[in-house]
């Protein structure tokens, strides 16, 4: 046990070591990687990843999975701009509405999981598919453009020279290290992710964790959604296309334990600005696309394997 202890701790430290070796080999292969405009940006462009892996981390933290991260971030880059241009909706009030119809698809995937018994990964698929549609419906396939000046501040302003989606980024990090660490409700997404019956035998609600759990996760998608329309000045309805892929390879490549029960908001960080770093290195070296999926897929593949056995050896 001690071992594996150690074995994760080693880990934790170990991302943050490839993340300056990343930055140290691309520097190497192009300069401008370590220009602060090029750092600047490649975090201002992870900052979505970010955003959006908080509550990919309770979730995985639980055992579970969400597919519906990418369809969520493209919903709400719909019905938000639909809010705001087409039923000439106020900004606030067009904002606070579509993160409360975001956490909504999270707790209808929590009713699925939890009350139906339908397995995460079917459950998301599930939803994942269903408000995609949706998604297409409002808008027919075309995108959504008008928005006041005023609502481009959230994805493009700067606080000095730091981009307001980064500001956004750190204050989820931080919301999400304080559930994480000084909150009850922290210590039940360990406990039910580590061994659910036992978590029940302790008497804590499984039902209403999980609920509150996918809940978070699409309003962190959905706070995500909103950054990048902001960003775009643009509604459209593959804005969140994949995503959910990438911010699921942030959380696991991160050190958070696919099986559930172990991980750290730290580690989540790491994770997310490695991605950055391989996505926008990759793309000063010219590597085309396809390569990239390549890359991005061992990586996910890496990252889970270490994670599987470690856990083999705990059994053991």
């Amino acid at each position: 046990m001690k071992e594996n202890k150690l074995a994760y701790q080693l880990k934790d430290k170990a991302i943050w070591v490839v993340f300056l070796v990343l930055v140290i080999a691309f520097t190497i292969a192009n300069p401008r990687f370590i220009n602060p405009t090029n750092l600047f940006t490649m975090i201002r462009q992870v900052s979505f990843y970010g955003i959006a892996s908080i509550g990919m981390t309770f979730v995985i933290l639980l055992g579970d999975i969400d597919l519906s991260t990418g369809t969520i971030i493209s919903f709400v880059n719909i019905i938000c701009a639909y809010f705001m241009v087409n039923m000439g909706m106020p900004m606030v009030v067009a904002i606070i509405l579509t993160l409360a119809i975001a956490t909504l698809i999270g707790v209808l995937n929590g009713f699925m999981v939890s009350t139906i018994g339908i397995p995460a990964l079917i459950a998301t698929f599930a939803t994942q598919t269903s408000f995609l549609g949706l998604t297409y419906i409002i808008c027919g396939g075309l995108p959504i453009n008008g928005f006041t000046e005023s609502f481009k501040v959230i994805g493009q302003a700067y606080v000095w020279i730091i981009p307001v989606p980064v500001i956004i980024m750190a204050i989820c990090f931080a919301v999400g290290s304080f559930i994480l660490n000084k909150t009850y409700f922290g210590r039940y997404f360990y406990a039910v992710g580590g061994n659910v019956e036992a978590a029940k035998l302790s008497g804590i609600r499984v039902n209403r964790i999980k609920y509150l759990v996918f809940a978070l996760s699409g309003f962190f998608a959905g706070l995500a959604g909103l950054v990048i329309l902001s960003r775009t000045n643009s509604g459209m309805a593959n804005a969140g296309d994949g995503y959910e892929f990438d911010v699921i390879t942030c959380v696991v490549l991160g050190g958070v334990s696919v099986t559930g029960g172990y991980g750290k908001m730290s580690g989540v960080v790491a994770g997310t600005f490695i991605i950055g770093a391989l996505k926008n290195g990759m793309v000063l070296m010219n590597i085309n696309s396809y390569v990239q999926n390549i890359v991005m897929g061992v990586v996910l593949a890496l990252a889970v394997g270490f994670d599987c056995i470690q856990k083999r050896k705990q059994s053991n």
